[in-house]
């Protein structure tokens, strides 16, 4: 890894903790608490997307899981997960629901784009919200397909691509208006913000092809009628996201 590279994810290291003791830290327990698996910004149900399957006894790893409340639910679906995560204080939050509400599962300190475990391990690789936007897709993808089996599947959800277009640089929520160019988002750094990566289209498309993946399909996720508004995360409105796709949730197969 280059010595660039290892200040970006340094920098984005001491805004999660930020953001843990701010934001997540207290929206964990809720979180794990959840009843079904839902997805993104506005608790699209898995029961309707149907992407993620059957995942009794399946092996998954969560990527990038911040307080590895989705990789929670998991297990509580009868997967046996591990999370991972480069942020200690996010994981901390993490340890202290597993020992206050269960379950319990493997927690890894470590970077999505080099994990420490051995190639082979999983049936599915997971993350929600995590791993697309804070990694390089040249580097985490190929780590993706190294850590599935044949026939395994990778399935993440990111910030839609026209939202990244339309959120101001000075903060606030996504607009009605194109505010940079395509080529500006694939990795960009927000003032006073980490460093992100929101490829087009074409570009997740090609850099899963190219780490060896088969795309099935990408899901563009709107809000309900009935939303509401993101507690703490300032990227779309629930109005906003009833007209355009707040988010993509992408499933590929490793052959």
């Amino acid at each position: 890894m280059s010595e660039g590279r290892a200040a970006e994810i340094a920098w984005n290291r001491v805004l999660w903790a930020i953001v843990n003791e701010r934001f997540t830290n207290g929206a964990a327990e809720s979180m794990w608490g959840m009843p079904e698996v839902v997805w993104g910004l506005f608790a699209a149900p898995e029961r309707e997307l149907g992407v993620l399957g059957d995942v009794q006894g399946m092996d998954v790893l969560e990527l990038a899981c911040g307080t590895a409340y989705f990789a929670a639910w998991l297990a509580r679906a009868g997967a046996r997960p591990v999370a991972l995560d480069f942020s200690s204080e996010q994981l901390a939050t993490a340890r202290q629901l597993q020992a206050r509400l269960g379950p319990t599962f493997p927690l890894v300190h470590a970077d999505a784009e080099q994990v420490p475990l051995a190639s082979g391990l999983f049936d599915l690789v997971v993350s929600e919200h995590g791993v697309a936007a804070w990694c390089d897709p040249e580097r985490w993808l190929p780590e993706a397909a190294r850590l599935l089996r044949p026939g395994g599947r990778l399935v993440f959800l990111t910030n839609s691509n026209l939202s990244t277009l339309c959120v101001p640089a000075n903060g606030g929520v996504a607009g009605d208006r194109l505010l940079r160019s395509q080529r500006e988002v694939r990795r960009v750094q927000w003032p006073g913000g980490g460093i992100e990566f929101h490829p087009s289209h074409g570009e997740w498309v090609r850099q899963l092809r190219s780490a060896g993946f088969i795309i099935e399909a990408m899901h563009e996720i709107y809000a309900p009628e009935d939303g509401i508004d993101h507690p703490f995360y300032e990227i779309v409105s629930r109005e906003w996201a009833n007209r355009w796709p707040a988010e993509e949730l992408w499933v590929a197969v490793r052959p």
